[in-house]
């Protein structure tokens, strides 16, 4: 797995890779209640809002970590998002993407670099 500054994570699976938010970050928003998830088939450019979440706490957006497609969105999410907070690195994935330049990947923080940041 790579993860963002923003609190994302990316597991390479075959010639796309899984898009979701870490537990540090489900832990954060508190339970989450809503979740509008964008449309597959449309091209995202790094930093697009394109995920929207609603917790009892607070509305946060998701951005694309990196330039590509959405090829898949998990639909399961729109009818129970609190999947986020019971499996946030499992089962509440948010998409699938086709990346533009999959060696984008290794701008992204491994595990040990992202323990750091959360500290």
């Amino acid at each position: 797995m790579k993860f963002t500054e923003e609190h994302e994570w990316l597991e390479v699976e075959g010639d796309h890779v899984i898009v979701g938010i870490t537990e540090h970050a489900a832990e954060a928003l508190g339970d989450l209640v809503f979740v509008e998830l964008p449309e597959s088939g449309i091209t995202v450019a790094k930093g697009d809002e394109i995920v929207v979440i609603e917790s009892v706490k607070a509305a946060s957006d998701i951005v694309a970590p990196l330039d590509g497609e959405i090829i898949e969105v998990n639909e399961a999410l729109a009818e129970t998002p609190e999947l986020v907070n019971e499996d946030p690195t499992g089962a509440a994935w948010f998409f699938k993407m086709k990346l533009a330049d999959p060696a984008a990947m290794d701008e992204l923080m491994d595990e040990d670099a992202y323990k750091e940041l959360i500290g």
